[in-house]
């Protein structure tokens, strides 16, 4: 599995870049053809096709690195640069360090990008170790606020133990009683996903965790791997005896170099500790997990995409049905949940339904990890109760910057319609936000302050959308691009112009074959509603 994808990720470790020679020693490794390494060495942006004569400094130029001073951050290193031979500063997609930004990368480490002592530093020591951060210990129940009994034999994976001594559906069971869904931005019902795959007779099958979290202000599933890497085992494991699946990968994003290295240690830990590989804790039942690094794409996000990496092939989402649950990883059903859904299934499994229930606040259920970022003096990731307000959990990230007023927010990252201040009243849920217009999504709270431009806010993640578009689709490749031109080109939005992008919007919603093309437009056409004063209306001659 992967051959290809991994093949190219170890020959660019070792040459800085793919060179010709190295695609052809490769393809007569692998035994294919040639052209198969060009297709996917082309298709994805980590991939270097090109000899780098200099030191390449990538400067996030998304949603919470713009708000924190990263087109400021990007003119300033590049006039750094011009006295510097050998390097190279340009833009690039979301890092997943929003709560860094505004953040640059240099190969896979990623500093401030207005810090010109640490990349020097980063420039000089090209092997430079990544920075590690202290584990936090997250204040909740059991299981998440002790990741320090994972050095205790007895008490370490307990909950597995003690899952894979009991009948596969008693946590399905929980699942459902607790009414967990996914929180990966779709929300679907964990435990339907998982009955699903378990009701499949095909084998072999998977168990797939989703780390790549690309969307620009999201960055809570790279804080929980880092803290709690245990629980993605545990839950991925707990997922598999009931699916009925014997191998796992995680396939997370390449510049999470910390996190992977995290993982790849408690992954050893957990063998050691019979939690993973044969005959787990005497049951009879096998499972191992391996780590899948993505080569780089927000559209790997979407799990056909993903699937299709895997299987060493361009990014390209699938046509659906079927879904991975019935045929995904080599026709095989998978089981694919993200980061967040899967610790938060081992809680509900450990503890049961009725604590899940009583984590809420008002009358909501269960707790959820909240990435917060933009225009806030603490930017970071907070466990808050669902039914806590976007007020509340502005208020303990030290609110507005300089005291300023909340002027809008976007609840669930760059892909969410940005509502009013009125937002801050609304309680975090799945339901409550949906019905506001908006979604909690992938989890990330992205508060902006009075004063800013919203026009140039949602046409940057309109931008960001229309460059990780695959290109697959005709509507989302050239509906993208084409609203992006009709902004920049009049410098505002006339009322013809809102017209022709709500008939783009509703080509792409209808027409797109994955999730990108159909919310591509969403948060720009959100500011033109909720903020019709806040944006230019120009009338074009």
């Amino acid at each position: 599995m992967g051959d290809i994808v991994r093949g190219l990720l170890e020959l660019q470790e070792e040459e800085g870049w793919l060179p010709p020679e190295g695609l052809e020693a490769l393809a007569a490794r692998l035994r294919v053809p040639l052209h198969r390494l060009e297709s996917v060495s082309t298709f994805y942006p980590h991939f270097l096709r090109e000899r780098p004569e200099a030191a390449v400094i990538s400067v996030c130029r998304d949603l919470s690195c713009r708000l924190a001073g990263g087109s400021e951050a990007l003119s300033g290193l590049r006039a750094w640069a011009r006295d510097r031979e050998g390097v190279v500063v340009r833009e690039t997609s979301c890092l997943g360090r929003c709560d860094r930004a505004p953040a640059a990368a240099i190969e896979d480490l990623v500093v401030a990008a207005d810090d010109t002592d640490e990349i020097a530093a980063c420039i000089a020591r090209p092997s430079l170790e990544p920075t590690t951060r202290e584990i936090r210990p997250w204040p909740a129940a059991d299981p998440y606020a002790a990741p320090d009994l994972i050095d205790d034999a007895e008490q370490a994976y307990r909950v597995l133990r003690e899952t894979v001594a009991g009948p596969t559906t008693r946590p399905i069971e929980s699942l459902e009683a607790a009414g967990l869904r996914g929180m990966g931005g779709a929300g679907f019902p964990t435990a339907r996903k998982w009955s699903l795959v378990a009701a499949e007779v095909a084998r072999p099958k998977h168990v797939i965790c989703n780390a790549d979290e690309s969307e620009p202000g999201t960055f809570k599933d790279r804080e929980l791997i880092h803290d709690l890497p245990h629980l993605v085992i545990e839950g991925m494991a707990i997922a598999a005896y009931c699916v009925g699946a014997e191998r796992g990968t995680i396939f997370i994003r390449h510049e999470y170099e910390p996190e992977r290295r995290r993982l790849e240690a408690e992954i050893e830990r957990a063998r050691s500790l019979g939690a993973l590989g044969k005959n787990l804790f005497g049951s009879g039942f096998d499972f191992d997990v391996d780590i899948f690094v993505s080569p780089g794409g927000y559209i790997l996000g979407e799990e056909t995409a993903l699937l299709e990496c895997m299987e060493d092939r361009r990014g390209e989402p699938r046509n659906k049905p079927p879904f991975p649950g019935n045929a995904g990883l080599y026709g095989r059903p998978t089981l694919i949940n993200n980061v967040e859904t899967l610790a938060h299934a081992v809680g509900i499994v450990a503890n049961g339904a009725d604590w899940w229930h009583g984590l809420g606040r008002d009358g909501f259920s269960g707790h959820k990890f909240m990435a917060v970022s933009g225009d806030v003096v603490e930017p970071g990731v907070s466990l808050v109760p669902v039914g806590m307000t976007l007020g509340e959990l502005l208020e303990a990230h030290g609110g507005v910057k300089g005291g300023d007023a909340v002027l809008a927010v976007a609840p669930g990252g760059a892909s969410s319609h940005f509502l009013g201040p009125e937002a801050c009243d609304l309680p975090i849920d799945f339901d409550a936000l949906a019905a506001a217009g908006t979604m909690l999504g992938s989890g990330a709270a992205v508060y902006v302050a009075e004063g800013r431009d919203l026009l140039d806010i949602g046409l940057s993640i309109t931008r960001f959308f229309r460059n990780e578009s695959c290109g697959k689709c005709v509507p989302c490749r050239l509906g993208s691009q084409k609203a992006v031109e009709l902004v920049e080109k009049s410098g505002g939005v006339s009322e013809a112009d809102e017209a022709l992008l709500r008939e783009l919007d509703e080509t792409m919603k209808e027409t797109s074959i994955c999730g990108l093309g159909q919310v591509a437009l969403g948060p720009l056409l959100s500011i033109l509603s909720r903020f019709p004063d806040r944006v230019r209306h120009d009338e074009r001659s």
